[in-house]
């Protein structure tokens, strides 16, 4: 299981996360207060509130996707 904190600022941001996240075959979920809605869907990306970092689940340890999403990791 990988967990971080990823920060979607603008449509673009949230197209370009989506398009790296389906070339990806295990669950990936993001979590904002009591939602929970599929990374890979931007429809459910956008009924969140991402003015602040949204909480991301992925059912994995791969450390292509890990490279991969590094660039939305919300800093800390």
């Amino acid at each position: 299981m990988y967990s971080e904190n990823v920060l979607l600022s603008g449509v673009s941001e949230v197209k370009k996360f989506v398009d790296i996240v389906s070339k990806f075959d295990f669950n990936i979920e993001l979590v904002s207060g009591k939602y929970v809605v599929d990374a890979k869907s931007i429809m459910g990306i956008f009924s969140l509130d991402l003015e602040k970092p949204v909480h991301m689940n992925a059912d994995t340890d791969d450390e292509g996707f890990k490279a991969a999403v590094a660039p939305f990791i919300a800093s800390k």
